[in-house]
């Protein structure tokens, strides 16, 4: 049996007025994952199945320095009781070889060692050989060879195990990341219209006096991308330009500075609108690099911003202002922002369509102006309130008020103004 076929026209049905009416790109949430370098500046990187441990052996001063505290003094601690443990052994075999451990032996026998009578005062004799105590009661003599010997050894490798065990708490105190917890970034990243391009901008500065030598700034873009051979490349670097680096490859940090990408068509993100930067997969790494000025250590300080972190349409406040003759930062502002006319296309479209960044100047300059109208007219208003209410109050202080007379007799009372 055929079905049916329907009074209203196929054209006019639910299903066809559904399909023409024009719908807005859906974007899918993007799913969040792990950043590759956290706010504070570690990276975010675990290292797995790595079969050639020997190769950090190698490097014992660098494996030492990249240690825990925890993990490094114990291992201090316990290199000198060994080194004291093992001469310590050594010069009890000398006294036991020379006969001074026999208490059967002739007095008028010299020692090796004197007052050396067990392995107990072997062990004080070599620390106090070690570390250049000397309290007196033991001391070496010329009798045994040997024993200049293990003198000789013991204060050779004392000297080796200081240098390397107090040059490895040195470099631990004196790390230079400890110097990169005084350069602080933005929070947030911007994006707004500066010198009629489209710009990324964050905020850098420093809270120390000693001032950074040499400081460069460079950014990267890390995103997962596609060759178009088919190959994945999950954490692809691009490079990306300052306007710093264009004329000298340093800057001068000495209040902070908002460093400035231009977005053009070299920019990982010309092609980004502002919605299509919200649903993008990408990181902005912030690198800054230099040497300290009082140890002349080079340290680095890094951070990221995720899409979540980038402020489309907005610009960093001021925060330098001169006071008494002098510059003034005030850095409870450092991160703040505000909001100001930015296209929500994106840089290619701007630079194929130089008019929309024009008529959005005219829309912003049109809106600032009928705000301020609004609030002229409403002080305006306000003024004229009050010059009314104090014209009232003059008014009746001014007049006259009414007096009426009443007679003994009660006749009708006179009324006088």
């Amino acid at each position: 049996m055929l079905a049916r076929k329907s009074i209203i026209p196929e054209e006019f049905a639910l299903s066809g007025l559904a399909s023409r009416i024009p719908r807005k790109p859906v974007f899918r949430d993007r799913v969040n994952k792990a950043r590759f370098i956290a706010k504070s500046g570690s990276c975010n990187l675990a290292h797995k199945n790595i079969r050639e441990q020997g190769r950090f052996l190698q490097d014992v001063f660098t494996t030492l320095v990249d240690l825990k505290w925890r993990f490094t003094l114990v291992i201090f601690t316990m290199t000198f009781l060994c080194s004291w443990l093992l001469f310590a052994m050594g010069w009890w075999l000398v006294a036991f070889a020379h006969g001074d451990l026999d208490p059967y032996a002739k007095s008028d026998l010299e020692q090796c060692v004197t007052n050396v009578k067990s392995f107990t005062s072997a062990f004080l004799f070599s620390i106090e050989v070690q570390v250049t105590i000397g309290f007196g009661g033991r001391m070496i003599t010329e009798q045994c060879p040997a024993a200049i010997t293990v003198l000789i050894l013991q204060n050779i490798a004392g000297l080796i195990i200081n240098a390397i065990m107090l040059g490895c708490i040195f470099m631990k105190t004196a790390q230079s990341h400890r110097r990169a917890e005084t350069l602080i970034f933005s929070r947030n990243a911007c994006i707004a219209v500066r010198n009629n391009r489209l710009c990324f901008m964050v905020r850098v500065g420093d809270l120390r006096k000693s001032m950074i030598i040499g400081a460069v700034v460079r950014l990267q873009v890390v995103r997962k991308t596609m060759t178009p051979e088919g190959e994945v490349v999950p954490i692809h670097q691009i490079d990306v330009q300052t306007e710093s680096a264009v004329s000298s490859n340093s800057i001068f940090l000495l209040a902070p500075l908002i460093i400035c990408h231009v977005i053009d068509k070299d920019s990982p993100l010309y092609d980004l609108s502002a919605m299509e930067l919200q649903c993008s997969d990408l990181e902005v790494i912030v690198i800054l690099e230099g040497v300290v000025e009082t140890t002349g250590i080079t340290t680095q300080a890094r951070t990221s911003y995720v899409t979540e972190e980038i402020q489309w349409g907005h610009r960093f406040v001021p925060i330098v202002t001169e006071e008494d003759g002098i510059y003034s930062v005030d850095y409870s502002k450092f991160g703040n922002t505000v909001k100001v006319a930015t296209p929500r296309c994106s840089a290619r479209e701007l630079d194929e369509k130089p008019y929309i960044l024009i008529q959005t100047l005219q829309k912003s300059e049109l809106s600032h102006q009928n705000s301020l109208r609004k609030r002229n007219s409403m002080r305006r208003n306000n003024s004229m309130r009050k010059a009314n209410a104090s014209m009232r109050r003059n008014n009746s202080a001014l007049a006259v008020p009414k007096v009426q007379f009443l007679t003994p007799e009660g006749a009708q009372s006179m009324a006088i103004t």
